[in-house]
This record gives C-alpha cells, sequence and structure tokens, in this order.
C-alpha cells in the first residue's frame, strides 16, 4: 500500500495540478490541513480514498481537527500541527503520538519538511505544496505499508 501526504496547499490549483502527476501509484491521499478543501480537486482523478484534517487557515468544519487511520497494522496519527506548536518544537506532537499509540504522526503547519524516528513512532512534516518555508522547494510525503514489514517513509521534491 502507498499513501501520499501533502499539506500546506493554500488553494493554490498550480501546486495541486503539480502534485497529480504523482498520484498514479498511490492507493491512499492525506491533506495534512491548511487547504483541506482542495482534496475535492485531487479527487476528481484519484481512485484511492482521501482522508484531511482541518488547518488554521481552514474555514470550513467539514473535516476533523485530528483523525487515527489504520492501514495494514500501522495507526497512523494525522493533524495540521497548530495546536501543537510545531513551529517551535515536537515535544507536545510527540507525546500526543505516544497518548494515541501512534506508529507515524503526520502534520502540516510549519511549511518545514521534515521526517524523523523517535522510540519507534516516525513524525513527518510534507512540508508544502504551494508556499514551502525559506525558499525550500515544494514537497510532498510517502508511506509505503507492508504487512510484517517496517514503514518506507520518505519525503520527495516536486519537479
Amino acid at each position: 500500500m502507498k499513501i501520499a501526504v501533502i499539506s500546506d496547499s493554500h488553494y493554490d490549483a498550480s501546486s495541486i495540478k503539480l502534485v497529480k502527476k504523482y498520484l498514479s501509484d498511490v492507493d491512499v491521499l492525506i491533506h495534512c490541513g491548511d487547504g483541506a478543501e482542495d482534496t475535492k480537486l485531487l479527487e476528481k482523478d484519484f481512485n484511492g480514498e482521501v482522508y484531511a484534517v482541518r488547518g488554521n487557515c481552514d474555514i470550513s468544519n467539514k473535516y476533523p481537527n485530528e483523525r487515527i487511520l489504520d492501514f495494514v497494522g500501522t495507526k497512523i496519527f494525522v493533524t495540521h500541527g497548530h495546536m501543537y506548536n510545531v513551529k517551535s518544537e515536537y515535544n507536545s506532537i510527540f507525546y500526543k503520538g505516544k497518548e494515541v499509540e501512534a506508529d507515524i504522526v503526520l502534520f502540516g503547519h510549519s511549511h518545514r519538511a521534515m521526517v524523523s524516528n523517535l522510540e519507534n513512532m516516525t513524525l513527518m512534516n510534507p512540508g508544502s505544496i504551494a508556499l514551502p518555508f525559506g525558499g525550500a522547494k515544494k514537497t510532498m510525503g510517502f508511506i509505503e505499508l507492508t504487512e510484517g514489514k517496517m514503514p518506507n517513509i520518505y519525503l520527495i521534491e516536486l519537479a
């Protein structure tokens, strides 16, 4: 199973168009907020499952602030990150991940792409597909899950 993870699209149509070319072999798409409504544009040409959470810039109440997903026995906690102060530190979101017994924690908000492994849990911020921090490249993340194996979790730069 392959999961694509995006965040902080901020309703930028050109960034959504850019992401579409990376979804051909993806089973699930997760949007970590701030542009959650952009998933409607992605769903049109995508045959997999789509999940989103609400970010601090999303006005729609259609999406939850947090969600827990389970794929192939891997528990994934998804939030935007603004409620966990991720622009300054990762302690709060790490402990929330431990509290819900997540294997993977996905978040956005800071527009800074990162993957970090701490105490058998992976934290991933896929960065922003529209407005990357400090002139960095636009990025997105992927999670490849195979039952009985460690997840393969990585980031790519969008071109």
